[in-house]
């Protein structure tokens, strides 16, 4: 019964003060089935703004002395099959200093931490098929419908399931895992020469939201479909050193299961020796 956490982008008028912390529209449909619902008749936004992290902490007492306000926007016209653009999820919460703090934050890491879907993971998917000359390029538009598959080699398995093997493909079962196997082994070199130049930077407010947790002495730890050598680049060469020791990290094929199967949740669960209801997903 892990509660998600999402709100909206920052904008120009946003305070520095106040961190704020922003999702993919496609991670907003990433949400625990047993989340807290909220009211209808809260229709109004809070008064006096919080950091996210007092709004995670508030979220966990939603029943006791909270106002919450929640709203969906919708997609963007013609943008439909566009992950990259349209509507996200907010949720507003006025704090309380009866709150609870949660025992963990559990982050995504794609979309969440770092933009990487479209100008990262496609972007180098692309680069190893046309390395390998086989003829195949993922635009925008179709790597957002494959999204909806967990696991990049799970992705490009599916793909060719459907179109059709390239012919420099071999022909058995066992063989043909081999190849995509390989394949991924070349893009996520090629993924990870992107994270180290630093040529995608962190999103807004990550930083922040993770330096308040971990002040806090809530545990952080990253849940991801990726590989773990990826992940674990984001981590060590995006937000540094000294913050990543103490992030744990759960990735690639930790589970057999992968997103949306809560399984990489569990398992984080039971390593941090964290209660469901006590850890929120971001």
């Amino acid at each position: 019964m892990a509660s998600t956490l999402i709100s909206n982008p920052p904008t120009a008028s946003s305070s520095s003060s106040t961190p704020i912390f922003s999702h993919q529209p496609r991670l907003s449909t990433i949400s625990s089935c047993c989340a807290p619902r909220l009211p209808k008749s809260l229709s109004s936004p809070p008064s006096s703004s919080v950091s996210i992290f007092g709004a995670a902490a508030a979220a966990a007492a939603i029943a006791t002395k909270f106002f919450v306000a929640y709203s969906e926007t919708k997609p963007i016209a013609g943008n439909k099959k566009n992950p990259f653009s349209g509507g996200v999820v907010r949720c507003s919460v006025a704090s309380s200093p009866s709150a609870p703090l949660p025992s963990a934050l559990l982050f995504d890491c794609d979309g969440v931490l770092v933009d990487t879907e479209r100008d990262g993971h496609r972007i180098s998917f692309n680069d190893t098929f046309a390395e390998n000359e086989l003829g195949v390029t993922w635009d925008v538009d179709l790597y957002g419908e494959l999204l909806k598959i967990g696991g990049g080699k799970e992705r490009m398995t599916a793909y060719f399931n459907k179109t059709g093997w390239p012919e420099k493909a071999p022909k058995g079962d066992e063989e043909r895992k081999q190849f995509i196997a390989s394949l991924h082994k070349r893009k996520t070199e090629l993924f990870m020469a992107l994270i180290e130049k630093k040529l995608l930077p962190l999103r807004p407010g990550v930083a922040k939201l993770i330096d308040e947790a971990l002040g806090s002495g809530v545990k952080v730890a990253v849940c991801s479909t990726s590989n773990e050598k990826a992940v674990s680049a984001i981590v060590s060469f995006l937000l540094g050193p000294e913050r990543a020791g103490k992030i744990q990290i759960f990735a690639g094929d930790v589970v057999a299961r992968k997103k949306p199967d809560p399984a990489i949740y569990q398992l984080a669960s039971a390593t941090l020796g964290v209660e469901p209801l006590r850890y929120y997903v971001v």
